[in-house]
Parts: structure tokens; sequence; C-alpha cells
């Protein structure tokens, strides 16, 4: 518990918003106008669509939107956690979507035959522990939509992309008996050279299928665009969670 808190506060502090709050604070003791002009750089560099655009498109390179017709078929398919739900109001049962990309995509190579075997991470927020597991969710779903439960596995409760690939191997090896496994694996297109990198350093073959794209075309209208040069929250938190990725590939690597 106390790993994984420290691994959500600790890079706070390095994204724009943390660190231009301790600059601010140490402007408070030092008064050292460089120090709040520095701050006040951060903000509005980061928190422009030109910044915030420029970073998505660098995490999603080289990765494009498939259909499932264009993959191979796999030893089975991985649906890592992410997307995430959340409960309509405190203790009700009933959950909603908070991105269902991954989901889906999972339940479309499905569909399509691309294998028998249909794979989704426990994932779960320890300081969330009112939800029940992502993949019990996706589980419940894709039984609604016609998939045989025998068809549908779930791995053992994880906070972290190595956590899942640990766990996914394990149930590949364990339960479904395949040694030397092949995936089709479904993740977020920001987030898919780190997983693919994890399960590759682990002995899995690899067939990717990125999914929620959220870059932009980085054309010369994009910057002519008087509003992408417009500092706005939402872009900050773009700006943050590429930042936040960007740290994690170099942590894992």
């Amino acid at each position: 518990m106390i790993l994984y808190f420290l691994s959500k506060i600790l890079p706070l502090l390095i994204l724009p918003l943390g660190l231009s709050i301790i600059l601010l604070i140490l402007y408070k003791f030092f008064k050292s106008k460089k120090l709040l002009y520095l701050a006040l750089f951060l903000l509005l560099f980061f928190s422009n669509g030109i910044t915030s655009g420029i970073l998505w498109k660098y995490l999603e390179t080289p990765w494009k939107r498939l259909s499932p017709t264009e993959v191979q078929k796999a030893d089975a398919i991985v649906v890592l956690s992410g997307g995430g739900i959340h409960q309509i109001s405190r203790g009700s049962k009933l959950y909603e979507w908070n991105d269902p990309d991954r989901y889906f995509a999972g339940l479309s190579l499905y569909t399509h035959k691309k294998s028998n075997n249909l794979i989704f991470t426990g994932g779960f927020n320890p300081l969330e522990n009112n939800l029940i597991f992502e993949g019990n969710f996706y589980m419940k779903e894709a039984i609604q939509s016609g998939v045989p439960k025998e068809n549908i596995y779930v791995t053992q409760p994880v906070k972290n992309t190595i956590e899942e690939v640990y766990e996914i191997n394990k149930l590949l090896k364990n339960k479904i008996n395949i040694r030397e496994p092949k995936v089709l694996l479904v993740t977020s297109a920001f987030h898919m050279s780190r997983a693919s990198n994890i399960f590759k350093k682990n002995g899995t073959k690899v067939i990717e299928f990125p999914v929620d794209f959220k870059s932009k075309d980085i054309s010369f209208r994009f910057f002519i665009n008087p509003l992408n040069w417009i500092p706005n929250s939402s872009e900050l938190t773009f700006s943050s969670i590429a930042i936040r990725e960007i740290i994690g590939r170099i942590i894992y690597n």
C-alpha cells in the first residue's frame, strides 16, 4: 500500500502543476523572481494544445488504429485494465464506464475469432477498495454480450503494468497450459510501447492492437489554429498524463 501510494504521489511533484506549486512556495521564502517566472512558464507551456498535442503524438507513434481483420490469430486476447469504472453513487451496486475502448476492442477481436481465450486483468486501486475489480466488471459485461464464461479469464488483483504481465503469464502457463504464448495485446495507444516491451522482456510474443487514440494531426493547420495556443486546464491535464507515461517508460526500462 505504501509503495503504491508513493508511486502515485511522487510523480505529481515533478508534473507541471506540482512543480509550479513547489516553485511558488520557494518564491515565498527566497523572493527570487526567477522562481516566479519559471512557475508561470511551466503552467503556460504545458497548458496549451501545441505542447500537449506534440507530447501525445510522440507517445502514440508508431501505432495506428487497426481493424480486427488486419491482425493474426493468437493464443489469447489480453485486455489490460485502465479504462476505469465508477459507481453511480456511493453505496450503489451500479457501475458505469469511464472509457470502454479497451473492452470493446477485446470483444471485437473475440467475435472475429482471433482467439478463444479472452483475458481481462483484475485492475484495482487500493485507495478505492469499494470498487469491484475492473476485470470482473468486464467479464460480467462480456458474458451478457454472449461470450461463454469458460472462455473468459480474469487475473488476480493487479495495481500496475508489471503486475499485469506477471499475472497474465502465470495464467497462460498454469491455467490455459500455453508454454510459449503469443497474445493479442489490447491497451491504449499511448501505453502500448511500455506494455508491449514488458511482455516481450518476459518471453511473451505480442501482436499489438492499440486503441483509445487521442493525438491530433500535427500539420500546418494545427499550428495556426489560435485555440491550440490558448492555455486551458484540459490541455494541462493531457500534458501531465503524457509526462507521467514518459516517466513510467524511463523507470520501467
